[in-house]
């Protein structure tokens, strides 16, 4: 089998080595937990401030936010945060579907002792997490060992446009994934879905991690599709 030479997934933790990819950083996290609502207007000589950067600066982080599909570029308007709509989840939730489960596939094939050692690291890290319960504090360490935990799954998929792709996709997802974690509209056992997900992964069952896989992404979207219409309209535009 191929030998896997990704890490557990911390790149992302290293510090940012560069003003732009601090500003990077600081607005995408902004924009997906909400803290600048779909649609909001990024005025560049307002945010330089906030983000505490120059303009040329701000303006290479936001146009790489366009790269990441979270901010929109209007021409000589200026630039917006990407909008959101259950429309768009359902599109985002069948790409991911689609995609992750193939890059799955590939992975389970692929992978070497080292992956399964850092896929069940990376489930132990996890499990740590989800039992804090999600508290206010922790939801930042859950999502950060979640998005972990689902990199490792597919790290021994030798496509990196697949991985790219998938990238992408799960951070455009991490927006809605949120209002699901808060508002808890259906009861979910989300430990018991990813230890399954291991637990088939392990089991080199290609078949059975790809329907568990599949099922655990389409919960989010049905979960978010059980939310009260003027509830969830009133969440995405806050």
């Amino acid at each position: 089998m191929a030998k896997n030479n990704t890490s557990t997934g911390d790149s992302l933790m290293a510090e940012p080595k560069t003003l732009v990819e601090s500003a990077y950083r600081a607005l995408r996290r902004d924009i997906i937990e909400g803290h600048l609502a779909p649609g909001e207007k990024l005025r560049v000589e307002h945010l330089k401030d906030d983000y505490g950067v120059g303009a040329g600066t701000l303006r290479e982080a936001l146009s790489l936010l366009i790269s990441d599909a979270l901010v929109v570029s209007q021409g000589q308007r200026g630039f917006r945060v990407a909008p959101v709509s259950l429309e768009d989840f359902g599109d985002i939730t069948q790409t991911r579907v689609m995609l992750e489960c193939e890059a799955l596939r590939q992975s389970i094939t692929m992978g070497d002792d080292a992956w399964e050692g850092d896929l069940l690291a990376a489930f132990h890290r996890l499990t740590k997490a989800e039992e804090k319960r999600i508290g206010s504090d922790d939801r930042e360490e859950w999502e950060e060992r979640n998005r972990i935990f689902h990199e490792v799954l597919i790290s021994a998929c030798p496509s990196r446009w697949l991985k790219h792709f998938l990238s992408i996709l799960y951070q455009q997802a991490e927006r809605y994934r949120r209002l699901s974690l808060y508002l808890k509209p259906i009861p979910r056992d989300i430990h018991a879905e990813h230890e399954a997900l291991m637990q088939a992964a392990m089991a080199r069952d290609a078949d059975k991690a790809t329907t568990i896989l599949g099922e655990h992404i389409r919960l989010t979207f049905r979960s978010i599709e059980q939310i009260p219409k003027d509830q969830l309209n009133e969440k995405l535009a806050a």
